[in-house]
């Protein structure tokens, strides 16, 4: 079935006008900030490698930092982005779409095209139809302050990943063979293990194919569904958010990163549950009752609950696309009824295991997501949980590099 864009939806994907810094790039460029949250000693690393040089660490909020009054930081980082713009830190390339290659983990190449959508075509709204489309839950709570952050920026630096399903490999990947035609805009070894970047500017005629296999992409499809938020998704709401507060043109686009979910470089990663303050037995024991007992069909769900010493499979039938939507479906009602309950969102078995040791604490392990089941699970079940997947190592994750005025 040949779906039909309306004409609000006919800016896909477009050339922006992008700002790097004239020199150090090395030093300009920081990891996105909600990475390291617990781990301060990352951050203060960058600020020792940046030392004064001009840097996006300047004009980013690392979460790390984030208190009940952030007025001051953000107030400093207004002013250093205004610094930064009538100082000559920035040469402007107009009207362009940046073709980059990542050298990630492993030493596999993550290609992307960084430009502007326009966020008349995003919803973070669970069961939105739009082009552009959150991943997992966005939690409320987490958008004032970047809100905040991001309201009177003068300018825009993306840490936004957006997923395109491209299996066929039309949009981005033949970019890979006509760099001889680019113009080289960076090429450098990102700070603190973040590895290599390589940035060009994709001639007119390029641009223009890009956006024509975006289109196709969407005539091929009875769903209009063109974008998932790989990382990033509170950030982008709050720059609907912001839209909708100052309908300026400046405010209406947002400057992102789309890369295709079929890249090889990409590795989805499940996270797992760990509850502490619990009686093990007791959660285990309601979570298989709740969903109507033991369920051996075709379509059950697994988890190994892991606590103390011991371990207990159990299967049961799904409430949702994947296991752990129906485990956290459960999860959110049972913490909603026991408030004293924390939970904790955990990478890795061997770590879920550890903590699992600890009296009173449950951990939850379950087969993840696999990349190929994102585009499906959004169709059917609207954004998924919060924290289903991590793509990558922390090292891994976007950096800020090109800028645009706000």
């Amino acid at each position: 079935m040949k779906t039909t864009l309306k004409s609000s939806e006919n800016n896909l994907f477009m050339p922006a006008d992008i700002l790097l810094p004239k020199t150090e790039p090395e030093k300009w460029a920081v990891i996105a900030c909600d990475q390291y949250t617990s781990e301060p000693r990352y951050w203060e690393k960058a600020r020792e490698y940046v030392g004064n040089s001009p840097s996006a660490l300047n004009i980013v909020f690392p979460e790390a930092y984030l208190s009940d009054d952030n007025s001051e930081r953000i107030a400093e980082i207004n002013a250093n982005m205004k610094r930064y713009l009538e100082s000559g830190v920035f040469k402007e390339y107009k009207n362009t779409l940046v073709y980059t290659e990542r050298t990630v983990t492993g030493g596999k190449v993550r290609r992307g095209i960084v430009g502007l959508i326009d966020l008349k075509n995003y919803s973070y709204e669970k069961q939105s139809d739009t082009l552009i489309r959150a991943t997992e839950e966005t939690v409320a709570a987490r958008i004032p302050v970047r809100v905040e952050i991001r309201k009177d920026a003068l300018l825009e630096a993306p840490h936004v990943m957006l997923l395109t399903d491209d299996p066929e490999k039309t949009v981005i990947e033949p970019l890979a063979a006509k760099t001889d035609r680019f113009s080289l805009l960076y090429d450098f070894d990102l700070m603190l293990n973040g590895g290599h970047i390589r940035g060009m500017a994709l001639d007119g005629e390029t641009a223009a194919e890009v956006q024509k296999n975006l289109y196709k992409l969407i005539e091929k499809s009875d769903d209009k569904l063109l974008f998932a938020v790989g990382d990033g998704n509170h950030s982008l709401a709050a720059a609907k958010e912001c839209y909708r507060l100052n309908k300026t043109e400046g405010s209406r686009y947002a400057l992102v990163e789309i890369v295709n979910i079929h890249d090889e470089s990409l590795e989805f990663e499940p996270i797992y549950r760990v509850l502490f303050g619990v009686e093990p037995k007791k959660v285990i024991d309601g979570f298989v009752s709740a969903l109507g007992g033991e369920y051996f069909g075709e379509d059950a769900q697994k988890f190994t609950c892991v606590f103390g010493e011991s371990e207990r499979e159990i299967s049961v039938k799904p409430t949702a696309k994947l296991a752990v939507g129906t485990l956290q479906n459960y999860l959110d009602k049972y913490l909603k009824e026991n408030p004293k309950v924390k939970i904790d969102y955990i990478h890795g078995i061997n770590a879920v295991r550890t903590l699992a040791r600890v009296h009173n604490t449950l951990g939850f392990i379950f087969d993840g997501m696999k990349k190929s089941e994102l585009f499906d699970a959004v169709r059917q079940d609207g954004s998924l949980p919060r924290k289903t997947f991590s793509m990558g190592h922390s090292d891994d994750k976007r950096f800020y590099l090109e800028c645009r005025k706000l």
